[in-house]
């Protein structure tokens, strides 16, 4: 899959590769033995890679790094059933991008609108630290994704990892240089691409310091509305 002629047609079709990735040996033996908590004994943990969900007409692709051990790879969905979902959500559903302001499990009801979210990289890593192997297996889904895509205008990073994730989709499609370190609240309008909007990631590290607040994602969400073209 790495170029035109092996691309998948649908989401479907990618989304189901995804699932069966096998490609990390170490992805894989972490993703299957993360340690299970008590109050989770009642669920069956996902243990597999994470594909992205959402709207297939978004105008807004979200990226973050990769699923944490007890959200997207215990509940099969992105930013599902942990501190960072509960924070992500909040401001999504405020902002119109969602239809409620919780994600905890994959038959919660959970809709989003003009947007789509999706990881740099498809497996939990451990300590949050994919290797540059693994980031290399993974980048084809993110390229595949972008093909399918088509109305995606904006995309919102999470964090320096999804910065340089999406800055390397670029180059490798032929886009120019960004010579720009990561930095919360910035926009780079990318001549040929979506426009690059950042935020910090909205771990439990960064909203429980006050590093990001609401009012900081919110800000992020409402210029990306502000800056969406006219159809």
């Amino acid at each position: 899959m790495t170029d035109k002629q092996s691309l998948f047609p649908t989401l479907p079709q990618l989304n189901a590769c995804v699932k069966a990735c096998t490609r990390c040996p170490r992805l894989v033996k972490f993703r299957e033995n993360v340690p299970e908590k008590k109050q989770f004994a009642d669920q069956t943990y996902w243990k597999k890679p994470v594909p992205g969900f959402g709207d297939k007409d978004a105008y807004l692709l979200i990226l973050g790094l990769a699923p944490s051990a007890q959200g997207g790879n215990r509940t099969g969905r992105i930013f599902t059933g942990d501190e960072s979902a509960r924070f992500l959500f909040k401001a999504l559903h405020k902002e119109g991008f969602a239809n409620q302001p919780t994600s905890e499990h994959l038959h919660d009801g959970l809709e989003l609108h003009d947007c789509y979210l999706t990881a740099s990289v498809k497996c939990v890593p451990p300590d949050n630290k994919p290797t540059a192997a693994e980031q290399k297996h993974c980048f084809p889904y993110l390229v595949n994704e972008f093909f399918l895509l088509k109305k995606i205008s904006a995309v919102l990073v999470l964090g320096g990892f999804a910065f340089e994730a999406y800055l390397q989709y670029v180059k490798a499609h032929g886009g120019p240089k960004i010579p720009h370190r990561f930095r919360h609240g910035e926009k780079h309008a990318i001549q040929g691409f979506p426009d690059l909007y950042t935020c910090y990631h909205p771990s439990p590290q960064n909203t429980n310091t006050g590093k990001l607040n609401q009012h900081m994602l919110c800000s992020v969400l409402k210029q990306i509305k502000k800056d969406r073209p006219s159809s």
